[in-house]
């Protein structure tokens, strides 16, 4: 059993609806009005949904026809991820006025170790309250906060009071709170593993909790244990600083499909060229190169090839995914292309986190 008493400080904080706040924060005209980052009523898919668009069932990865459909006032705006990521920077260096130990997940979410912390407060909550008033003060957007024992439990509080708002979840709260939360909530229980729990009789953290390690692992392989772990409050896995990624990637989502390979070619040049600005930013380089083509009726194939070296030229980039393009024949117009880069020469380098008793 899990020594709550012994416990890390760990913050999630989750900025609200970023991609499209930030539109809105940049545009007034905006505010108030359903929004949607990406796609058009037309083509591709949403990135992002102002909570005014979330009420008509508005989401990311719906597509833009479907979302026009479930809302008609709908607004549609293209991304701008270099002003996102702008903001995110800026977010980045208020976490880092109160630890070193930030984990990002993405541009509007990270993972903070406040255990020891720059301030000195021993209270993870008044910090979360903080960091999310200085984000408002400073930027002008909204955040919500989860504080926890372990990264597990804070990703699930953070979702808790959203959007503007916080959770705590102290040492003793711990196993009430996740015998009553309903599966659904638990985080990497996606709707095809929670469906199955439901066949099973699994509907809260109670009723997974009754469930022995053998059932579990028998219906759910080796996310059994992963499940067994974590609603007991069991989840050791430390905030690092330095989060390695394990594939570059850049894709587009064309405004038409493309039905010849010579059009998909000067497109692939064009991503190629992309990636390269993304690898050479990060120092990065890899030896597996993956194409990924998504056809107009929405499936999606992927062909790699891993080179002898590594690479992070435009050139060498393009040339491979040219090859990879001509293994061989399209099944269908084409409506995304992508290219990815993986087998990366990025090392691992843990963060020491040092554990102390504390009070929430």
């Amino acid at each position: 059993m899990a020594d709550f008493n012994t416990a890390r400080k760990i913050i999630h904080v989750d900025m609200d609806a970023f991609y499209a706040s930030v539109e809105q924060l940049d545009n007034p005209e905006l505010r108030g009005k359903p929004l949607a980052v990406g796609g058009s009523e037309h083509r591709g898919v949403v990135s992002a949904a102002s909570y005014e668009a979330r009420k008509f069932g508005v989401r990311s990865a719906l597509s833009g026809v479907l979302a026009k459909k479930y809302c008609p006032e709908l607004i549609f705006v293209r991304p701008r991820f270099d002003r996102y990521k702008e903001i995110s920077q800026k977010i980045r260096k208020i976490f880092l006025d109160y630890t070193d130990l930030v984990e990002p997940l993405s541009l509007d979410e990270a993972y903070l170790d406040v255990t020891q912390n720059k301030k000195g407060n021993p209270s993870a909550t008044l910090i979360a309250q903080e960091i999310r008033r200085r984000i408002y003060d400073e930027l002008g957007l909204t955040a919500s906060a989860g504080i926890s024992v372990n990264k597990f439990i804070a990703k699930v509080a953070s979702d808790y009071n959203k959007p503007n708002g916080q959770k705590t979840v102290t040492p003793s709260e711990v196993i009430p709170f996740l015998e009553a939360l309903p599966i659904g909530k638990f985080y990497g229980v996606g709707k095809v593993t929670r469906d199955k729990m439901y066949q099973l009789g699994i509907f809260t953290g109670l009723d997974l909790k009754q469930k022995p390690l053998e059932f579990l692992e028998k219906h759910f392989g080796k996310s059994g244990g992963y499940y067994y772990h974590i609603v007991r409050g069991i989840h050791n896995s430390e905030v690092k600083p330095e989060r390695v990624a394990k594939s570059v990637a850049t894709e587009h989502t064309f405004n038409e499909n493309l039905t010849s390979e010579i059009f998909m070619e000067e497109k692939l040049e064009t991503i190629a060229a992309e990636l390269e600005r993304r690898l050479r930013r990060y120092n990065i380089a890899g030896k597996t190169v993956t194409l990924k083509i998504k056809y107009s009726d929405f499936s999606l194939q992927t062909r790699s090839k891993t080179l002898p070296y590594f690479i992070s030229d435009k050139s060498l980039l393009f040339d491979t995914a040219k090859e990879l393009l001509y293994q061989e024949r399209m099944k269908d117009s084409v409506r995304l292309l992508g290219i990815s880069l993986n087998n990366l020469n990025t090392e691992v380098k843990k963060a020491v986190v040092v554990q102390l008793r504390f009070d929430f």
